[in-house]
């Protein structure tokens, strides 16, 4: 069965950096779109990263210049390299995984991780 584990969440200020890591298991993992989304309270789940499986990559407006999604196929693992954090960025992050060529949107999802807290304070 497919699992997605996150970790790498924690608090930092303004300014500062965080990598998150996604281990996947149960599926090929080279074979499917993988995207990082995060939900802050009150807020829709948004979609701000995916890695397709030609290694092509694709932000939302918010993070791009910013965030660096990759992968390691070896290790079937996904990363999250976020720099310049701001308290809009504080969330809690998803790892998630699809079949389908394109995985930013909710809908195009069907293997969700627990998530990670990410915290920015100013």
């Amino acid at each position: 069965q497919v699992q997605l584990v996150e970790s790498g969440g924690g608090s930092v200020q303004a300014g500062g950096s965080l990598r998150l890591s996604c281990t996947a298991s149960g599926y090929t993992f080279g074979s499917y779109c993988m995207g990082w989304f995060r939900q802050a309270p009150g807020k829709e789940r948004e979609g701000i990263a995916s890695s397709r499986r030609d290694g092509s990559t694709s932000y939302a407006e918010s993070v791009r210049g910013r965030f660096i999604i990759s992968r390691d196929s070896a290790e079937n693992t996904l990363y999250l390299q976020m720099n310049g954090l701001k308290p809009e960025d504080t969330a809690k992050y998803y790892c998630a995984a699809s079949v389908l060529w394109r995985c930013l949107a909710k809908g195009a999802i069907g293997f969700w991780g627990q998530g990670t807290q990410v915290t920015v304070s100013s």
